[in-house]
């Protein structure tokens, strides 16, 4: 088993595609369906009901409402079974606050698409306008002749979108690079995704995925440390010795599959 299969049993996914190529990452409608849902032990088959046979999102046809769920199981896997999920619904129910970084970091871990796009805009200074032909660029740059120039086009407007709902860029036709504002659940969610790929310790706070929060090693701190007293992680600290660790997400037989990576 590769590192991308052990992880992909929590819930990632490494796909080439993704639902960037068609859609943002639907942060309306996932509030709309996990409102209308409101279980924590709701299984795949209560998501797909409420969505396409209930038509909880109101679309106007039998084929859109397949589509709509589709996408939104490409992006977030709507099944309890996968930790990146079920813990998502952990801290989105915590953490009002937080919820259009949630739902960045589970579509940065599942979309293969969004995910390509993080370092055009992370590494780009605030104030700097990122067009729409400027992601255009980047994505084509990635793979040249990958995408047509419509689903190009598509896709640049998608992620840009995406990005300005969460918090990384503002605007409508002229997005213009801000910075993120991170909360605890944010923080918390990040630092789980970094441990299940394996970093421990202050690398924690360093990762991939605390970086889309564009949050400073100290106010991460404090974040993990208020979401631990909040009870939702449990996070240690001794001068530069840290651990962080999250008995009330991670299941036994997760536990198993993490000392197997290890």
């Amino acid at each position: 088993m590769t590192g991308n299969d052990r992880l992909a049993r929590f819930g990632f996914c490494f796909k080439r595609g993704g639902a960037h190529t068609a859609r943002t990452m639907m942060l309306a409608e996932l509030e709309e369906v996990l409102a209308y849902v409101d279980d924590p032990d709701a299984g795949k088959s209560e998501y797909r009901q409420a969505v396409v046979d209930e038509n909880c999102l109101g679309k106007r046809s039998a084929k859109t409402r397949a589509i709509t769920y589709n996408h939104l199981v490409e992006l977030y896997g709507l099944d309890p079974s996968f930790l990146l999920f079920r813990s998502l619904l952990f801290f989105w129910k915590r953490d009002i606050a937080g919820r259009p970084l949630l739902a960045l970091l589970c579509t940065y871990a599942r979309d293969g698409v969004f995910r390509s796009s993080a370092p055009q805009v992370l590494q780009s200074a605030e104030g700097t306008t990122i067009a729409r032909e400027t992601m255009e660029a980047f994505i084509d740059d990635l793979e040249p002749g990958r995408f047509s120039a419509a689903t190009l086009k598509s896709v640049a407007q998608n992620i840009n979108a995406t990005w300005t709902r969460s918090g990384h860029l503002t605007g409508r036709a002229k997005k213009v690079r801000t910075r993120a504002v991170p909360t605890s659940g944010a923080i918390s969610y990040a630092l789980l995704l970094a441990y299940l790929t394996g970093h421990r310790g202050a690398s924690l706070f360093q990762s991939e995925y605390i970086a889309l929060l564009e949050c400073s090693f100290e106010n991460a701190l404090e974040l993990a440390e208020d979401a631990s007293r909040k009870g939702w992680i449990v996070f240690k600290r001794v001068g530069d010795v840290m651990e962080v660790l999250f008995p009330a997400l991670i299941t036994k037989q997760e536990m198993e599959w993490i000392r197997e990576q290890n």
